[in-house]
């Protein structure tokens, strides 16, 4: 009973945030678009929404750790595990702006799929190999514009856990534009929200920050081995973030 009147104030807490941010985000948008090629502040911004309401919700308890780069505005290509639809609420604690490659179906949700296009937040369509060339085409001029991206090369949440083989995607962007990678882990946001259960549940959840990785030099033959070397890295972190939980 605690847990589902807990979950109803955050559900609650969540939806009048996001209706307040959402012409909060609008204004900064218009306001900075024309010299704001990036869309660095409307970005930033509507992430600070996810912080906002993480405060609100007495279940959850997230923090940062790792070292972000000094020049935020350096472009790195980064990736995460994914274990919970929650690691993008955790993952927009970090301090810096990133442009997120998302689902489809989550961009055309209503106020926060508006905020996310209007962040630039790249559209994939799941399984549709030409979607995922084009999105990785937008996140190349992303990147151009320097702008970080955000990938999860899994491609969709691990049901038990267990971080699951990666795509190329990532790994062709990051060589092709000779980009230097950024990976971060998370861990512990599966207990916070559980596939096919509305109620959220209690988490002390954590977003580290992994060393840079340099492309420079790398051609795309490089894809499998710098592939494997980064998921590898995220493999032995979160080995280290449950012997310490």
């Amino acid at each position: 009973m605690k847990r589902s009147i807990l979950s109803l104030w955050s559900w609650f807490a969540l939806g009048v945030i996001v209706i307040v941010w959402t012409p909060i985000v609008f204004v900064v948008w218009i306001a900075t678009t024309p010299f704001d090629k990036g869309r660095y502040a409307t970005g930033y911004t509507f992430r600070r929404l996810c912080v906002l309401h993480q405060w609100l919700n007495p279940m959850w308890k997230f923090k940062t750790s790792g070292q972000l780069p000094a020049n935020k505005r350096n472009p790195y290509v980064m990736v995460s595990n994914h274990e919970s639809f929650v690691d993008m609420l955790l993952l927009s604690h970090l301090k810096m702006e990133m442009k997120y490659l998302s689902k489809e179906s989550i961009l055309r949700i209503p106020l926060v799929g508006w905020m996310m296009k209007m962040s630039g937040d790249v559209s994939l369509l799941r399984g549709d190999r030409s979607s995922g060339a084009a999105a990785l085409v937008v996140c190349e001029k992303w990147l151009k514009r320097k702008m970080s991206v955000m990938i999860f090369p899994e491609g969709t949440r691990s049901s038990d856990g267990e971080m699951r083989s990666f795509k190329d995607g990532a790994f062709v962007l990051a060589i092709r534009t000779q980009t230097p990678m950024l990976p971060v882990v998370v861990h512990g946001t599966r207990s916070a929200l559980r596939k096919s259960d509305w109620r959220m549940g209690d988490a002390k959840a954590e977003v580290r920050v992994l060393e840079i990785i340099e492309t420079t030099g790398m051609t795309l033959d490089d894809v499998p081995a710098l592939r494997e070397r980064v998921r590898d890295a995220m493999i032995a972190e979160i080995a280290k973030m449950r012997l310490a939980a």
